[in-house]
């Protein structure tokens, strides 16, 4: 019997369950029949016109984005607008979208999990944890295995993930010795005041704004003690587990080709310097 879309999101919810999503969040399937065969996934971080074209020129059955398309309320897809063009393309290629957000966020193996493997972070808990298991949950915190400096720590960062026009901002002294590590893939300033965070030496995240990013730092030179911030793309810190999904779903889908998509789809082009 061929691999349906209804066996796929079965293993997906099984990889990456709907009930660790946060209450906010809107994964699952966006579009697609479940009674339809499923014989080539792409993975893709965003569902954007260059992912989707991508997917239907591949042949692909389903797209599996990591952001979800619909996560805010529409009262409208028509095709003049960009959700309801993407839709009608997906739909008439016969390619499904599911969607894989927060609830792959905080699982063994997801987003933050895989930049906490990369950096090979020893003893790595969520920042905040599920009380079952503290490796379950948003975010790590852990301790890197030989010490360095925040300098070489933003180098080796900007050597793991793909390059984008932002590139790695970092606030901090370049020399500072880094033992400690906590770290969220995708947007993590909400988490600047957890614990966790706060007894790092350093806060991997993305999308910093400057008001949380200046009162954080300048609640540390108050304290005398307090994380350095390194700030990366959003696109590129998730696009690392990609390559991890992919593998999870060649296991248990032996039958199914799964392709991780190589696009940038980071929103920024180039940046100007002064």
């Amino acid at each position: 019997m061929p691999t349906t879309l209804t066996d796929v999101i079965r293993v997906a919810h099984e990889l990456w369950p709907l009930d660790g999503a946060e209450s906010w969040d809107a994964p699952g399937l966006v579009s697609g029949d479940g009674a339809a065969p499923v014989r080539r996934i792409v993975l893709a971080v965003d569902a954007v016109a260059d992912t989707v074209d991508e997917a239907i020129e591949l042949g692909a059955d389903l797209l599996i984005a990591h952001h979800p398309l619909l996560l805010r309320g529409v009262t409208s897809v028509a095709e003049d607008r960009y959700k309801g063009s993407l839709l009608r393309r997906l739909i008439k290629a016969d390619c499904a979208l599911l969607t894989a957000h927060t609830n792959a966020d905080v699982v063994m193996d997801g987003v933050s999990d895989v930049i906490a493997q990369k950096l090979d972070l020893t003893d790595a808990v969520a920042i905040t944890s599920n009380l079952l298991d503290p490796r379950v949950g948003i975010g790590r915190a852990g301790t890197l295995r030989e010490p360095t400096t925040l300098g070489r720590l933003a180098r080796t960062l900007a050597e793991l993930l793909p390059a984008t026009a932002g590139g790695v901002r970092v606030s901090g002294d370049y020399d500072a010795v880094i033992n400690t590590v906590s770290l969220c893939g995708g947007a993590g300033d909400s988490l600047l005041a957890q614990p966790a965070v706060l007894a790092s030496d350093v806060y991997i995240t993305s999308d910093l704004r400057h008001h949380p990013a200046s009162e954080a730092r300048e609640q540390a030179k108050l304290n005398g003690r307090g994380p350095a911030l390194i700030d990366v793309s959003h696109w590129a810190s998730e696009w690392l587990w990609l390559d991890s999904a992919a593998a999870q779903l060649r296991v248990v889908l032996p039958g199914v080709e799964v392709i991780v998509s190589e696009l940038n789809t980071d929103p920024w082009d180039f940046v100007v310097t002064q």
